[in-house]
């Protein structure tokens, strides 16, 4: 059994004159025990929005959620509460999600006290998990303010493990960090899991740190998971037109490794009442008129590989004539 499943998860937000913003259309995948999936894609693609209503904190329309044989989308608000302490999230602004009046350690140790551990038991715990995340206990009387950003994020981080979480999603969590920092914190939470078993959802615009730390990585546009694969399968050998345009923009240090360029051109078009029809075709380079019929399911097109586009093989064919060009 998958630690988490999540099936068919939908979310739906009532905007303007009633219109209907799917930020979340129709998503499923897995997470096993100290597994790492990283979700992708440009801003407004609902990354953010699947990570938050996985942990109940926005309410999903439709869908199934459950980690092992729990089903979170089912808990009443007392049920989710004492389930709280098995999910966590980290934030994307380090700053920003400290309570600029509690110290480092009084930051980590409200965990704790939410869930009902008793004083003697948490003066330890709060103690080792800050040394673990490298903080020295000369900064534990510290205020957020007195930090640098990296220190406010691994004071982030040791709130969120200190329950001792099977899973935990980080929303963004180096995306305003320097790239020094970023490394070390990307370092930092694969040891933890290495040596925990914590699952991770990487939610990240970054694929260089999405590749660096996820084991398999699922490209989400437009509400929809695009494409899904193990991580060295995504950024070699991409099976959809949108994944091949984020990999083509990024800049390895091997230039063989880059794809040819694969352009997409305009803005993500807006989520509100959406067209029955795939979500690409507007900026998609190689659409046909069929594209427009329904929207394509996610299936398996090579093994433990998954595309949305009904064009893949096409996408797989251009891929290997840049190989020989190169």
């Amino acid at each position: 059994m998958a630690l988490l499943t999540v099936e068919n998860l939908t979310k739906i937000f009532t905007v303007g004159k009633g219109e209907e913003l799917i930020a979340v259309n129709n998503v499923s995948f897995t997470l096993e025990r100290g597994e790492t999936l990283g979700l992708v894609g440009e801003s407004g693609s609902g990354k953010t929005t699947v990570g938050r209503c996985v942990l109940r904190l926005i309410e999903p329309t439709e869908g199934r959620i459950a980690l092992g044989d729990q089903q979170i989308s089912a808990l009443d608000p007392a049920g989710l509460r004492d389930l709280r302490a098995r999910m966590q999230l980290v934030f994307q602004d380090p700053f920003g999600s400290l309570n600029p009046r509690l110290t480092v350690y009084q930051t980590v140790d409200e965990p704790l006290a939410l869930h009902g551990v008793g004083r003697t038991e948490r003066r330890p715990r709060v103690g080792a998990m800050l040394e673990r995340v490298g903080l020295d206990s000369g900064v534990f009387n510290y205020y957020p303010a007195d930090l640098t950003a990296s220190e406010q994020q691994r004071v982030g981080i040791a709130r969120a493990l200190v329950t001792e979480p099977e899973f935990v999603v980080l929303d963004e969590p180096t995306s305003m960090l320097d790239p020094s920092a970023r490394a070390e914190i990307l370092d930092l939470l694969k040891a933890i899991q290495n040596e925990t078993e914590t699952a991770y959802i990487f939610i990240s615009h970054d694929l260089t740190s999405v590749a660096k730390i996820s084991h398999r990585i699922a490209i989400m546009y437009l509400g929809h998971i695009v494409e899904h694969a193990p991580t060295d399968i995504i950024m070699e050998s991409q099976r959809h037109p949108y994944s091949r345009a984020l990999l083509s923009a990024v800049l390895f240090p091997d230039p063989h490794r880059r794809p040819d360029p694969y352009v997409i051109e305009g803005e993500i078009p807006t989520a509100i009442n959406p067209k029955p029809e795939c979500p690409l075709y507007g900026r998609c380079p190689i659409r046909e008129d069929a594209c427009q019929d329904a929207v394509p399911p996610l299936v398996e097109v090579e093994a433990v590989h998954y595309s949305a586009c009904r064009r893949w093989d096409d996408v797989a064919a251009s891929m290997a004539d840049a190989r020989v060009t190169a």
